[in-house]
């Protein structure tokens, strides 16, 4: 009975212990994000004591002793993490911004290079970096950070992808005649990888496309969708008289599909001809479906637009 007692006292006290002693447990990381570096390093210093395997814990220490200026501490603890296998690009990282601190430049990069060529694109990390944007202007750096990018963001280095830039801006766009059709808006986005539209017409009505290159094929894609209900799929490249792209257009609303051609000629005065012509005989012969002058439209209407 007595042992009894014991066990039920004993649970009793863990019950009423536990509380703190999660909160002990957790100190080290409420410290470090905090931002308290002394005391966070000194409660990760425990806790890798207590448990000399805790890989997170060592990685932990090295970053709070290096914030809190304790770099001795804080280059044993990155071995200690490296030896229990923790991340190699956060360890690179780590010691990247270490050789910065210390005045060591090249041995920084160094670390910077394995990283990159381990195969981590992310440069955005790098560039982001308040103690590795420091490099910027060392040769070895700008270079590094250059490749980079181009792993990280072909679209932007690839001249494939620029060949339909004419058609970017903020535009009216006119009939023939000099009527409103409507307004469109062409961005590029994806870093480069897509141009997207969105149209809206005088009488009120939307759609709205994404536009890029097919590199399986070397093809410009075009899918259109709008609020009516037409579909858009065409596909193509530059002309000599400009971007043709040919496909099919189907209409919801009757379940049609028809052949659909549309050429974008850049015009010697700045805007932009946006030709389509469909086919009701399977392409043998065409006529024109939707002709319109496109012009850019002011900075104060442009600016206008963004405020709304």
């Amino acid at each position: 009975m007595l042992n009894l007692i014991k066990v039920y006292n004993y649970l009793i006290i863990l019950l009423i212990m536990y509380p703190f002693l999660a909160l002990a447990e957790d100190d080290a990381d409420a410290l470090f994000a905090a931002g308290d570096w002394h005391a966070a390093a000194d409660a990760y210093a425990s806790r890798t004591a207590d448990d000399p395997l805790d890989t997170a814990s060592w990685f932990q220490l090295a970053v709070s002793a290096r914030q809190a200026e304790r770099y001795d501490l804080a280059r044993d603890a990155l071995q200690r993490a490296e030896a229990l296998e923790f991340s190699p690009v956060r360890i690179a990282f780590e010691r990247a911004r270490l050789a910065v601190l210390a005045d060591a430049p090249d041995e920084a990069v160094k670390q910077l290079q394995a990283v990159a060529s381990s195969g981590f694109t992310a440069v955005g990390l790098i560039t982001s970096d308040p103690l590795l944007q420091s490099l910027e202007g060392r040769a070895a750096y700008d270079t590094l950070v250059a490749d980079m990018s181009i792993q990280a963001f072909p679209c932007e280095h690839d001249a494939a992808f620029s060949t339909f830039d004419f058609w970017i801006g903020e535009w009216d766009v006119h009939v023939a005649g000099g009527g409103l059709a409507g307004s469109n808006v062409v961005e590029r986005a994806e870093r480069g990888c897509v141009l997207t539209e969105n149209w809206t017409s005088a009488s009120g009505g939307t759609g709205s496309s994404i536009n890029y290159v097919d590199k399986i094929t070397g093809e410009w894609v075009q899918v259109w969708n709008s609020a009516s209900g037409s579909q858009i799929n065409i596909r193509g490249g530059m002309t000599d008289d400009g971007m043709l792209l040919t496909g099919t257009i189907h209409y919801v609303a009757n379940g049609t599909t028809a052949p659909l051609r549309g050429l974008w000629t850049p015009l010697p005065d700045g805007r932009v001809r946006q030709f389509f012509e469909q086919s009701s005989d399977d392409g043998t012969t065409w006529a024109p479906w939707f002709e319109g002058f496109y012009t850019r439209k002011s900075a104060e209407q442009a600016d206008s637009r963004d405020r709304n």
